[in-house]
This record gives structure tokens, C-alpha cells and sequence, in this order.
């Protein structure tokens, strides 16, 4: 088996969810899951299949972002794994949504920030690990970087 790290890929000003599900039928299912939450939102989805033909299957809305699921999903190329990526939204509005959609398993990350996915590779084929999303803390808030996340968080409508 080899370990393999895998950076991935991200437009400009856009988000990922990266997660892992089961079934074909999970990439019109997330499609809905997305534009039923906010129909504005620019995405792309890319789901990798596990059996059959082992394709990548791909929807969204958005020539960029699709490009940018797939490209990803080339990259990382796990079986049952999908990217979402997305712009003019935020994770936080959709992942509820998502944890619903029946066939998903689980997700490795929700972010902006660059990603390193770490894949092991056997003989029958792909799997991950876990994922590197961001960097590592700096130190402990102080007064000063809990007045900012106060104002950021009441900035964004999420705290009144």
C-alpha cells in the first residue's frame, strides 16, 4: 500500500465540500439538495463511482465549478467520493442539506482554505484517509481576536 498526498485544486473565491457516499443516484440528489437550499449559488459536483463503469459522474450549474469537481476528482480518484465545489455561498447554508441526501456517507471537510487529501493506494484501488484543511493554530485568542470574531460572525448575519 502507498500513501499519497493530494492538494486540491480551488477557483478563485471558491468553497468545497468533499465528502463520500454510495450510490449513482447521489450526484441528482445533491444537485437537488443544492438548489432547493439557494437557488443562486454557482456549483459544480463530481461524484467518483466505485463499481460498473467507474465513471465520473458530473452536475451543476456552473462550466468553472464542474470543471473544477472533476478535475479534483481525477486528482484525488477514490471510489463512492464527491466534491461540490462552490461560489456565491457558503458551506454552512448547505451542509445540513447535504447530511440528508440519503446516499452520503460522511464528509472530510467543508473549507475555502487549501486542502491536502491523503489517499492510500492498494491493488483494488483508492481510499482517504483524512484530509489537511488549513494550517495548523498560531496560539489562543485573546480579548482582541474574541471582539473579532464577535464582529465578524454579527458582519455575516449569524449572531445578532
Amino acid at each position: 500500500m502507498q500513501l499519497k498526498s493530494v492538494s486540491l485544486k480551488m477557483p478563485a473565491e471558491a468553497n468545497v465540500i468533499f465528502g463520500q457516499s454510495h450510490f449513482i443516484k447521489t450526484v441528482e440528489d445533491l444537485y437537488e439538495a443544492v438548489v432547493n437550499t439557494n437557488p443562486n449559488v454557482e456549483f459544480g459536483i463530481a461524484f467518483c463511482e466505485a463499481s460498473g463503469e467507474r465513471l465520473i459522474r458530473v452536475e451543476g450549474n456552473d462550466e468553472e465549478m464542474k470543471a473544477a469537481a472533476v478535475e479534483n476528482a481525477r486528482e484525488v480518484g477514490a471510489g463512492h467520493t464527491f466534491f461540490l465545489f462552490l461560489r456565491k455561498g457558503f458551506p454552512i447554508h448547505l451542509l445540513s442539506r447535504i447530511k440528508e441526501v440519503p446516499e452520503v456517507v460522511g464528509l472530510f471537510c467543508a473549507t475555502a482554505n487549501a486542502v491536502e487529501v491523503i489517499v492510500a493506494e492498494s491493488e483494488q484501488g483508492r481510499g482517504v484517509l483524512g484530509v489537511i484543511d488549513g494550517g495548523g493554530p498560531l496560539g489562543v485568542e485573546g480579548p482582541e481576536g474574541v471582539e473579532w470574531r464577535h464582529s465578524i460572525l454579527r458582519k455575516f448575519g449569524y449572531k445578532r
